[in-house]
């Protein structure tokens, strides 16, 4: 977990991903190692709670002993203390009130005294010690009028998951958590909300163009019915003659910001407002290119190694080229999954700027 200095409570993703390697080779299942985390996670928990109980007694301890070193300065004063100020004029007075100030002062800093357990526990967690939905975007940022961590699980554990929707829709799909239902649960998971107004507008536009899409493959399955000179005579859905025009801004939009969002959760990330803990990061569709730029701008930084574990991308609108994901190897310390389908249009999976 760390030894000193800033790499105290450090869990890096690159030790983990090691961990879990050696763990398969002995064939022990990954459930034993969770167990193993989380009873790691209670030990550093309890050693917290007795540091906590014995910081109390000491400040205790200190708190009385201050006490009478008070009283015993307030009877010194009392017994000469208008002979030393009749004769300094008054000048020894705050040198009194400093000395009682310097005794308030050591105590409390005694009670304060360095705890191994506290510091790993605020190294691994992040300061705000409420994992990151304690995270809040202060201003807007750029182009970004939404960022915002959903807890998908309640607990906390060595190694966080965060998954990050593609398109909003109504009905079951109108949240950000709703797609993420069947995904396996660990203790701690996050699901991130971002551009809500926009995700919707893209859903909603994807609807409509299935929608009609659905119109039209019933009506090519009429023609070969008795209804076939009625379907004839059957105008095509206006929706469909103008595809183009529902789908292109709300997706060029979203597309836009997608980029800036990832860039901006890598610097989150970066930062450490997680923790020092290893992430695994799971989108589709624009959720994926969030990845995608996020991975991209981690890559420019010399601090990038041993913060994300594993990847996994469904259906990323993004380059295919190997090139464009070369520098992604220094970032990921696990495996990074794309999965796409070759013989599906790339709009349906979530678009594409290019095949990949």
């Amino acid at each position: 977990m760390g030894s000193r200095g800033q790499t105290q409570g450090r869990y890096d993703a690159r030790a983990r991903v090691l961990i879990c390697h050696v763990t398969s080779l002995l064939q022990v299942p990954l459930e034993e190692l969770d167990l193993l985390e989380v009873t790691f996670l209670e030990s550093l928990k309890e050693t917290k709670e007795e540091e906590s109980e014995m910081a109390e007694a000491s400040r205790k301890k200190k708190e009385n002993r201050r006490k009478w070193k008070r009283y015993l300065l307030i009877g010194l004063a009392t017994l000469g203390g208008g002979t030393v100020i009749g004769v300094t004029g008054g000048l020894a007075a705050p040198l009194v009130a400093a000395g009682a100030a310097t005794i308030i002062g050591s105590a409390g800093a005694a009670a304060l005294g360095s705890a191994a357990g506290i510091a790993v526990m605020t190294s691994l967690f992040g300061a705000a010690g409420a994992g990151l939905t304690g995270y809040k975007m202060k201003k807007r940022v750029g182009a970004i009028e939404e960022f915002t961590f959903l807890p998908l699980t309640e607990g906390r554990q060595l190694h966080i998951t965060i998954a990050i929707t593609g398109w909003l829709a109504s009905g079951k799909y109108r949240t950000f958590s709703a797609p993420w239902a069947a995904l396996a649960h660990s203790r701690e998971q996050y699901c991130l909300a971002w551009e809500a107004k926009y995700l919707m507008e893209l859903g909603n536009a994807l609807e409509t163009i299935l929608s009609g899409l659905a119109n039209m493959v019933a009506q090519e399955a009429l023609k070969y019915t008795v209804l076939s000179g009625l379907v004839a005579a059957l105008t095509w859905p206006a929706s469909l003659l103008s595809v183009a025009n529902i789908i292109d801004n709300p997706w060029g939009v979203c597309l836009h910001r997608s980029a800036e969002v990832g860039k901006h959760l890598a610097h989150i990330l970066l930062s450490r407002q997680q923790g020092r803990r290893p992430v695994t990061l799971i989108g589709f569709s624009l959720g994926a290119r969030v990845i995608y730029f996020c991975l991209q701008e981690m890559a420019q930084e010399k601090d990038c190694q041993g913060i994300i574990e594993d990847v996994v991308l469904l259906g990323a609108p993004v380059e295919g080229e190997a090139k464009h994901w070369e520098s992604f190897r220094k970032v990921a310390s696990g495996r990074i999954i794309n999965g796409y389908c070759r013989s599906v249009p790339t709009l349906c999976l979530g678009g594409g700027d290019s095949a990949h």
